[in-house]
């Protein structure tokens, strides 16, 4: 079964990861998810993403508000695709939006939109990454988005 690491900053993210997890859930994907900031927890946030591949995980779902750090670090530290979803806090989440758009060259992060749409959007392009290799996804994704 293909598993997804979803990635949030703080506790008070978590409406967004269960969002993200029963999305993937419903296409049969398993995921886990970690709380562990950028800012506050850089090792353990460090750590996380060097050993997503080894643990199992095949895509990874940073969520972040603010200054939105978490998926950019994330991205940094492995070559799995890294899917960012920015948070509502200070401007409405625009400000997580462009943090996490505005990645360097050499430093990929798939953006979806702000919030729990983009929460549940991150789930399916997730998903449709994972569906080049399982078919079982693929075929969960033919019914179409939950």
């Amino acid at each position: 079964m293909p598993k997804v690491l979803i990635l949030i900053g703080s506790k008070s993210d978590a409406e967004y990861a269960e969002t993200t997890a029963k999305q993937l859930k419903s296409l049969g994907i398993e995921s886990v998810t970690e709380v562990s900031s950028a800012h506050r927890d850089p090792d353990r946030t460090d750590k996380l993403a060097r050993d997503a591949a080894a643990n199992g995980f095949e895509v990874v779902i940073a969520m972040a508000g603010l200054a939105a750090a978490l998926p950019g670090v994330v991205a940094a530290r492995t070559n799995l695709p890294v899917i960012g979803v920015p948070l509502p806090a200070a401007l409405d989440g625009l400000d997580s939006l462009l943090s996490i758009v505005q990645m360097p060259p050499g430093v990929p992060v798939a953006a979806v939109g702000i919030g729990a749409p983009g929460a549940k959007n991150a789930a399916i392009l997730a998903a449709r990454i994972l569906a080049l290799k399982y078919p079982e996804v693929k075929a969960a994704l033919a019914g179409g988005p939950a």
